[in-house]
C-alpha cells in the first residue's frame, strides 16, 4: 500500500481542475448500474466515454494541468458498488504529479462510513469527500450524517457537494427515483454554520437555486463554488459577475470531465463577461490556497 502524497510542480500547471469522475476501475467496472450510465451517456452526449485512472492522469500531463480525482459511493441507493476509493488514492499515489484524490464514503452507512473515511485519510492520504445528495439519496442538513463531517473538519478535509440539477437519472421514467431537492445547496448552510473550519465545495452552477448558493457563499466563507459541468456559455450571469468580483478568491476551476472536457471549459470561458483578473485566481490560486498545496 502505497499513500498518497502530492509531488506536483505548481510553477508548470496552468490550472486544478477541481471536478473529475473515475466511473470504470481498470477491470471495467463501472460505478453507475448499466440502465443508468446507457441514459447519462445519452444525457451527457459523450458517448459514453469512462476513461479509468491511468488514462486520466496522461490526459491531465498532457495539459500540464492537475486533477481532483473521486468516485460516488451509492452502495444503499443503487445496490451496486461504486469503483474502490483505496484504488483511486493509490492509483493518484502513482500518478502524484497530477491527480488528487477526493474519496467517498456512502453516508447511509452511518458509523460504517466513518471508519471508512478515517481509513481513507489516514491510512490512503485523501485530501476530501465528495457528496451527491440526490444520486446517494441523502439530505446533508439531517444531523445524523454530523459524525462524517466532524471527522471531516478535525481532519482537515474538504467536502465536495453536488449542487442543483443533474444528468444523472435524466430521461429515465421518473428520474430513476432521484430527488433534485435534496440537492439545493441551502441544505448546506446549516452544515457550514454548525461546521465553521470545514471547508464545503458547492459543485456546478446550481440551478435552479444559484441565488441560494451565492447567498451562502457570500454568508459562510468557509463555502466554496465550482464552476464544473456546465460549458461557461450557459454560466447565469450573476454566477458570472460574483465569481468575478466577490467571491472571486472562493471560486474553483471544474470541468466534470469527462462529461465536459476542460478544453471547452477554458475555450468557452472566453465567451463570458468574467473579469480576465478573476481567472488565475479559478484556474488554480484558489485551488492551492484551499488544498494546502504551497
Amino acid at each position: 500500500m502505497t499513500r498518497y502524497e502530492p509531488h506536483l510542480d505548481l510553477d508548470q500547471l496552468v490550472a486544478i481542475d477541481m471536478h473529475v469522475h473515475i466511473e470504470m476501475d481498470a477491470h471495467g467496472h463501472n460505478s453507475l448500474p448499466d440502465d443508468l450510465a446507457v441514459a447519462a451517456a445519452k444525457y451527457f452526449s459523450n458517448g459514453g466515454l469512462s476513461p479509468e485512472l491511468d488514462a486520466v492522469a496522461d490526459y491531465y500531463r498532457e495539459r500540464k494541468m492537475a486533477a481532483v480525482v473521486f468516485t460516488v459511493d451509492a452502495s444503499t441507493a443503487f445496490g451496486h458498488e461504486p469503483v474502490s476509493s483505496v484504488d483511486i488514492a493509490e492509483g493518484a499515489a502513482r500518478h502524484n504529479d497530477v491527480l488528487i484524490p477526493f474519496g467517498s464514503v456512502d453516508p447511509h452507512q452511518g458509523a460504517k462510513a466513518v471508519d471508512y473515511a478515517r481509513r481513507l485519510i489516514e491510512d490512503h492520504g485523501v485530501r476530501g469527500f465528495k457528496f451527491h445528495p440526490t444520486v446517494q439519496n441523502f439530505d446533508p442538513s439531517d444531523t445524523k450524517y454530523y459524525p462524517i463531517y466532524e471527522l471531516l473538519q478535525e481532519a482537515g478535509m474538504v467536502a465536495l457537494f453536488h449542487t442543483g440539477q443533474t444528468g444523472i437519472g435524466a430521461g429515465m421514467p421518473g428520474g430513476r427515483g432521484m430527488r433534485l431537492g435534496l440537492s439545493n445547496p441551502m441544505l448546506l448552510d446549516g452544515v457550514a454554520a454548525d461546521f465553521g473550519d470545514l471547508q464545503i465545495i458547492m459543485a456546478h452552477p446550481s440551478v435552479p437555486w444559484q441565488d441560494e448558493a451565492l447567498s451562502v457563499a457570500t454568508h459562510k466563507h468557509n463555502t466554496w463554488i465550482d464552476l464544473s459541468g456546465w460549458s461557461p456559455k450557459y454560466f447565469p450571469s450573476e454566477l458570472v459577475r460574483y465569481a468575478g468580483t466577490v467571491l472571486k478568491d472562493r471560486v474553483l476551476f471544474g470541468s466534470d470531465f469527462p462529461m465536459i472536457s476542460p478544453d471547452r471549459w477554458l475555450r468557452d470561458i472566453e465567451q463570458t463577461e468574467l473579469k480576465p483578473e478573476a481567472l488565475p485566481g479559478i484556474l488554480k490560486d484558489n485551488a492551492v490556497r484551499l488544498l494546502k498545496l504551497a
